[in-house]
């Protein structure tokens, strides 16, 4: 029997309303799939990798959520480029990411993106199938079990 899949979920609650539908759906999703998860908070988006770090090679796979608003200085490309290169760089070490951080240009985008409606997959729902095939395919590239 192949042992299930544990997965961490660190999700930035910034903007608390769009966290937790991208929340309610990665949650759904790891349950439905029967999955053991534990979830990790965090203040903002650019926190997210260094909780993985420290995490490493303890789940079998990790799922960033969180939201990224373009305000009016600079901080927004910082905190959107810098925390997508280092979540890219911890997937090229080999860990299975989903990646489900926002990055909009207003509130009402984000809260769109958030959840899943008649025309858009949310984010989380995304984020969470795309951490679940990553497993899977590190496990059949890697002779892991």
């Amino acid at each position: 029997m192949e042992r299930k899949k544990n997965i961490l979920v660190i999700v930035s609650d910034y903007y608390k309303e769009i966290s937790s539908n991208l929340l309610k759906e990665t949650t759904n999703e790891l349950t439905y799939n029967n999955l053991l998860f534990t979830i990790e908070t965090v203040t903002g988006v650019f926190e997210i990798p260094s909780i993985i770090t420290f995490a490493k090679n303890k789940f079998d796979g990790y799922i960033a959520l969180g939201c990224v608003i373009r305000g009016e200085t600079s901080h927004y490309e910082y905190v959107c480029n810098e925390s997508a290169r280092a979540l890219m760089n911890l997937s090229l070490e080999g860990l299975a990411l989903g990646y489900g951080i926002l990055t909009c240009e207003n509130y009402e985008q984000a809260l769109a993106r958030s959840i899943s409606s008649k025309n858009v997959i949310g984010k989380g729902l995304v984020a969470t199938r795309a951490c679940i095939n990553q497993i899977d395919l590190k496990r059949k590239y890697t002779y892991e079990s």
